[in-house]
């Protein structure tokens, strides 16, 4: 194992170093394999490769390390190589420029630009909610921010956001019962498939069952329960707090907790853990780690995904807590999508370390 800080390439001995239990826990949940690949580069190759990675050493032999979630079989590829090289926290002024000059869009006035739902809007603080023209559901809306920049945040309008979500959800389910299942997303910028710069979040509320994704979640962790008689989500919480991928919270989130996820789906994924979606330190915990994402970590484009058990209690989601993911897309300016073939229909493909990202946001309660 590295004597530097740790890195995700140093998984298999930083869990081989773990007390008895936690490895115990890892074993359960993680399948990690290491391996080297090696390459023969040209000499007229050697100034370009120096030029981007620093040496040509560190180009001939490369560690990789595949992390797979046994439970879910969630997985994901580090490259030693890819996730070694620094954060970017730069920022980008043509982006600025570029969300000021569509200003006066239909969002930045949604009481004339922008239709309604059947049971009318929901306006908090900071928002007020639209219903979707192009919808993905029968209850589709949009939570329209008061501020056209996206990347305005502060963790009280984070909050403000998510509490104007879960009214609308409220007024959803009045006008049918029968949409009781709940999901809330946020897709900021054309990276992250957002089709409007004005900041705004979507929400949904679905009849029959659960969206596929977070059903599968509860069932394969219905099952670990099943097979080892222990919670999954506390263990995979445990787990990831033994390694050192904790992210501490402000004050007010005692119940909530959050990590940098050892198999993200992209770049820099944090996952939060919350009891309800009704809680307001989650909400906080939420628009505090989201707003540090964007000045910490310099991200800037970014989708975040509410998971949220039914709206009545309902038979095999007793212990299916509230999760929040946030996952960095890239850089706006990027031509090259960050998704192809292989997080398709393979496994994801990182180039940032969880240890890192973690490190980046060890601050934040301060």
């Amino acid at each position: 194992m590295s004597s530097t800080a740790p890195a995700i390439t140093d998984l298999p001995d930083l869990i081989h170093a773990l007390p008895a239990a936690e490895r115990e826990i890892a074993d359960r949940l993680l399948e990690v394999t290491a391996t080297t690949g090696y390459l023969e580069e040209p000499e007229a190759m050697r100034p370009w490769i120096e030029r981007t990675f620093g040496s040509v050493e560190e180009v001939r032999e490369q560690r990789i390390v595949r992390v797979t979630n046994l439970v879910t079989l969630e997985g994901t590829l580090f490259n030693g190589l890819r996730s070694s090289r620094p954060l970017d926290t730069g920022t980008d002024a043509d982006l600025g420029a570029e969300i000021s000059a569509t200003k006066g869009d239909p969002f930045c006035s949604p009481e004339s630009g922008t239709p309604a739902d059947v049971f009318g809007r929901v306006r908090g603080e900071y928002a007020t909610t639209a219903s979707n023209v192009a919808k993905y559901d029968g209850f589709h809306g949009v939570i329209v921010f008061d501020d056209h920049d996206p990347l305005s945040l502060t963790p009280e309008k984070v909050s403000d956001y998510v509490s104007t979500g879960l009214r609308w959800l409220r007024e959803a389910r009045h006008a049918d019962p029968g949409a009781r299942y709940p999901f809330m997303m946020w897709n900021c910028l054309w990276r992250a498939g957002g089709s409007i710069i004005h900041g705004h979040a979507q929400v949904t509320a679905t009849r029959g069952s659960h969206y596929p994704k977070v059903e599968r979640l509860r069932r394969d962790a219905a099952g670990y329960a099943a097979e080892h008689g222990r919670d999954y989500f506390g263990d995979l919480l445990r787990l990831h707090e033994a390694l050192g991928l904790s992210i501490p919270l402000p004050g007010g989130a005692d119940e909530v907790r959050a990590f940098a996820s050892l198999t993200p789906v992209k770049e820099k994924e944090l996952v939060l853990i919350g009891h309800s979606p009704e809680d307001e330190g989650l909400h906080r915990a939420a628009g505090e780690l989201l707003t540090s994402y964007v000045r910490n970590l310099g991200v800037r484009s970014f989708n975040v995904a509410f998971y949220m058990p039914p709206a009545e209690p309902e038979s095999g989601w007793e212990n299916f807590p509230t999760l929040v993911y946030l996952v960095d897309r890239g850089e706006p300016s990027n031509r090259t999508s960050d998704i192809g073939a292989m997080e398709l229909y393979a496994a994801s493909v990182v180039a940032s370390d969880p240890f890192g990202v973690a490190r980046a946001l060890s601050n934040l309660s301060g």
